[in-house]
């Protein structure tokens, strides 16, 4: 199954990427295959040292477009804790409720992931 990370970066030390990194990490480990924006960052270059005020309103919308596109391609979105106080973290849950995919707090997935392994176990 490949998930989509959605979650709060502005405002956040490091825009929130060492949060993003630890659920990646932890769903993959549970057989996922993870699309984290952060990840997406950082192979185009952008710098999580970087003030809030480098990233510009089309930054900003630039990211949300690529983002948006991202989730098309996905079957559930995986929620870090603090998505609710994020505008573009509640787009993307939108949009995959909208889309008819699971969209659950990353912890959802790791349960139905070990739930799917005792199954497969017995």
């Amino acid at each position: 199954m490949k998930v989509y990370l959605a979650g709060p970066m502005t405002g956040y030390p490091e825009w929130n990427f060492p949060a993003f990194h630890a659920a990646a990490k932890t769903l993959r480990e549970f057989g996922y295959e993870v699309v984290s924006p952060a990840e997406i960052d950082l192979e185009t270059g952008f710098d999580p040292s970087a003030p809030v005020s480098d990233f510009t309103p089309a930054d900003r919308v630039a990211a949300l477009r690529r983002d948006v596109q991202a989730i098309l391609g996905v079957d559930g979105v995986a929620l870090l804790d603090g998505w609710e106080a994020s505008e573009g973290a509640k787009v993307e849950a939108h949009l995959g409720s909208a889309l008819d995919l699971m969209v659950a707090p990353v912890e959802a997935f790791v349960t139905m992931a070990r739930y799917s392994r005792k199954e497969t176990q017995n």
